[in-house]
């Protein structure tokens, strides 16, 4: 019951600070240069990027609290995401995203949602999966092959 509670209240502290950053950003960017915006959905990425592999070693590891906390912070970051794409931020600052992101953004933003959905989905199912290594590629790292693939300058 305690590892339950411990789960519920990490949860519900990151829900809030995501709801809260939400509301920042969603005020802010009209206020945020250009350079801040695509900067700071750089920075979210790169965090995303790094926190999935702390998530693969920690689930790997057999390490479940730790990977689910930031399987939920993962997830909130994605929908903060959505709001990092005005119109004014397609070019420049070393900007890596493709245009078809605004000129598909329903659907862009539908797979971030995605992402956020599944990280929450595989912080419920990854301690009873029998293959850890294939449910993270399934909930965590398709998602991020799909959106390099589709709405990044290839590498």
């Amino acid at each position: 019951m305690h590892k339950l509670f411990k789960h519920i209240t990490s949860f519900i502290k990151i829900l809030l600070l995501s709801i809260l950053s939400v509301f920042l950003v969603s005020t802010t960017n009209a206020e945020q240069s250009v350079e801040d915006i695509i900067k700071g959905r750089q920075a979210l990425f790169s965090k995303n990027y790094s926190t999935a592999k702390r998530v693969q070693s920690y689930a790997s590891n057999g390490d479940f609290d730790e990977s689910i906390e930031l399987m939920l912070e993962m997830s909130e970051n994605y929908k903060v995401l959505i709001d990092l794409f005005p119109e004014n931020t397609k070019e420049g600052f070393k900007t890596e995203a493709l245009p078809i992101i605004w000129e598909e953004k329903n659907a862009f933003n539908a797979l971030m949602k995605k992402a956020s959905d599944d990280m929450i989905t595989l912080a419920s199912v990854i301690e009873d999966s029998d293959d850890i290594r294939g449910t993270l590629k399934q909930l965590m790292w398709s998602n991020c092959k799909a959106c390099h693939s589709k709405y990044r300058v290839p590498h």
